[in-house]
């Protein structure tokens, strides 16, 4: 008689949860935000700006903060270089800041080998600058994702994982999961990108960095209420997300975004809702997703 073998169920993945901010050291508005949002609320992580007006702030916090991970947010728009201005020509405008034409200067990295040198020049001293915190780098990404860009993501990545940084952000965000939040939201850009995140998540894979499955916070960015994130927690299926957000304890501070609701974010971030909704979660940061 022939016995038949036991099925095998399949394995069900835990939730992963890894909720970011991103512009930390932008402004002592974000950092205060940071800390409150991680010994208060939900937040496990935070993107460091190294070359950001309040970056010493954002250091001296973490150091506080063990359990908060932190990692680097490039930053190549808005904002100032770490490597002196004469040093990276293409990168920035006559004042001495990045372009903020990201459009052109996508083309530029894409067309000139001096620039693309420039390029690996500045993402190398950003990457200098945050060893020099002391600090653990748990990822990398960019400020207003230019690692979309692959000549971006390639440089990125390669540095990245030369000096042991385990992970990197995709902002890949799945549209039907905000739609079922959000009917109305803003979710063609996603549609668009899915070529070019997958690239870029074939890029970190190619280099050794982990990346999550889904990325939530660019249909809302700058309006992630409350309402949005304990709504939207519950319905994250398993695997791996990033929720990632931009808290402040308020607006007005140099390179704010125009129209951001940066207190609401940060109100979200301690909703004792959100709280309740990501009890469920394995809360980590980046470096978890190898775990």
């Amino acid at each position: 008689m022939t016995r038949t073998p036991p099925r095998t169920l399949p394995r069900t993945l835990p939730r992963t949860l890894i909720v970011t901010s991103d512009d930390f050291g932008l402004s002592p508005e974000v950092n205060e935000a940071v800390e409150r949002a991680h010994r208060e609320g939900i937040l496990t992580t935070a993107s460091l700006m190294v070359g950001a007006p309040a970056l010493a702030d954002a250091v001296a916090r973490a150091r506080r903060l063990p359990g908060l991970h932190v990692g680097l947010h490039l930053t190549l728009t808005d904002g100032e270089p770490v490597l002196p201005p004469a040093r990276i020509p293409a990168l920035v405008g006559p004042d001495g800041t990045f372009r903020d034409d990201m459009a052109r200067l996508g083309v530029t990295l894409a067309a000139s080998p001096a620039a693309r040198r420039q390029l690996a020049d500045e993402v190398g001293a950003q990457l200098a600058a945050f060893r020099a915190t002391g600090l653990r780098c748990d990822h990398v990404n960019a400020h207003k994702h230019f690692h979309l860009h692959p000549v971006i993501a390639d440089t990125l990545f390669r540095a990245a994982a030369a000096l042991g940084v385990p992970a990197a952000r995709v902002p890949w965000e799945p549209p039907a999961l905000v739609r079922r939040v959000d009917p109305a939201a803003p979710v063609a850009a996603s549609r668009l990108l899915r070529p070019w995140t997958a690239l870029i998540r074939r890029l970190a894979r190619r280099h050794g960095l982990a990346t999550p499955d889904r990325v939530v916070g660019l249909a809302w960015s700058g309006a992630f209420t409350a309402e949005r994130l304990a709504a939207v927690l519950p319905l994250l299926p398993p695997g791996s997300t990033e929720v990632y957000l931009h808290p402040a304890t308020g607006a007005g501070f140099r390179w704010a975004a125009p129209g951001y609701r940066y207190a609401e974010e940060l109100a979200a971030l301690l909703d004792p809702a959100a709280r309740r909704a990501a009890a469920g979660f394995r809360m980590t940061g980046y470096a978890g997703l190898a775990g």
